[in-house]
């Protein structure tokens, strides 16, 4: 099970592995290790709606950055309501919190985190 392990501003580690770059990870799978993003601090439906496509979550954990500045689109809301999956949105460190909380329990959860801001 893929677990964060530790989060500080620019790095995250799970399951074993830091990444420097922000990353898409679900329970069972890292889906992007390199999550590029159209706009970094802005979160639209082109950037997760793959992951959501092929992972088909219930819940969607998006980690904002450190300080939270990255800002989940008003169309991603939309996108997720219309799915029926569930939007978390919250600055990293609560977001992998969730995150590991909700994929602990078992729950179909993809967490999508940016790493800085």
């Amino acid at each position: 099970m893929n677990l964060v392990e530790s989060y500080s501003f620019g790095r995250i580690r799970i399951s074993g592995e830091e990444y420097s770059r922000d990353v898409v990870v679900a329970p069972d799978a890292i889906l992007d290790e390199q999550w590029w993003r159209r706009e970094g601090h802005a979160l639209y439906v082109e950037d997760i709606s793959r992951y959501v496509e092929s992972y088909r979550p219930r819940v969607v954990v998006v980690g904002t950055g450190y300080y939270g500045v990255m800002k989940v689109s008003r169309e991603v809301e939309a996108y997720l309501r219309e799915k029926g999956v569930k939007l978390i949105a919250l600055d990293t460190r609560r977001a992998v919190e969730e995150y590991n909380k909700r994929a602990g329990r078992g729950e179909r959860v993809l967490g999508a985190f940016h790493l800085t801001c």
